[in-house]
């Protein structure tokens, strides 16, 4: 029987370095430069759009919409149609309720996805008491 380690808490979470998460979205201010990551859940290309993709990220916090300009998609077409989990480095574009990040860099990260479905780390044993530390 084997018994299954309790989900990580959102700290243990693998976190590429330096992205923002969805829920700290709204600190920067508009125009900042900005990394996010997270689980693609959405890929929209509609006919209207003149070749702009929008993607959604989620993360252990919340959302995060991506706005991916015709010429950049070309640039990194492999990780915006294959990535299951991306890293995302762009500048926030706050309208009103709003966040977009309109993407300036794209990196396919899903080998982190392994490290969620990692075993948790057995917990190291206690130490043995030296019998000179011992008392009464």
């Amino acid at each position: 029987m084997r018994i299954l380690s309790p989900r990580p808490a959102p700290t243990d979470w693998p976190r590429p370095p330096s992205c923002l998460t969805a829920s700290q979205l709204r600190l920067p201010s508009d125009g900042a430069r900005v990394a996010v990551a997270g689980l693609v859940i959405l890929r929209q290309r509609p006919g209207t759009a003149k070749g702009v993709i929008f993607l959604t990220l989620e993360d252990e916090t919340g959302t995060v919409n991506i706005i991916v300009w015709r010429k950049l998609y070309e640039r990194f077409r492999r990780a915006v149609i294959a990535g299951r989990m991306l890293r995302v480095t762009g500048r926030i574009q706050n309208e009103g309720d709003v966040i977009h990040v309109i993407a300036e860099v794209i990196e396919d990260i899903s080998p982190l996805l392994d490290q969620l479905l990692a075993p948790a780390p057995e917990p190291d044993p206690p130490e043995a008491l030296s019998p000179e530390a011992q008392t009464g």
